[in-house]
């Protein structure tokens, strides 16, 4: 046992803004392509996440997004840096 001195490694997601229409949260759509288990064949699938947002970001925008405590009912996720703005 650590004795709790030593935090684990934070997840960090870059995934897509969808919306924007809250006060200081986004909802952040992250998508991961894998093979399929027996077939082989290419699956898609997306999560969408509510994120604390400071930084502005507006929907287009590719976020990078970092895990942290819970801040309300449903955000449990934080912007780290917008990467790359809408067109």
């Amino acid at each position: 046992m650590t004795g709790g001195t030593e935090r684990t490694r934070r997840k960090v997601r870059t995934g897509v803004v969808v919306s924007d229409k809250m006060q200081k949260t986004v909802t952040v759509s992250m998508s991961r392509r894998f093979a399929h288990g027996f077939y082989g064949k290419q699956i898609n699938r997306t999560k969408t996440v509510a994120a604390h947002d400071e930084h502005g970001a507006k929907t287009g925008d590719t976020v990078r997004i970092v895990e942290t405590r819970p801040l309300s009912k449903r955000k449990r996720w934080r912007v780290v840096e917008i990467v790359e703005r809408a067109k």
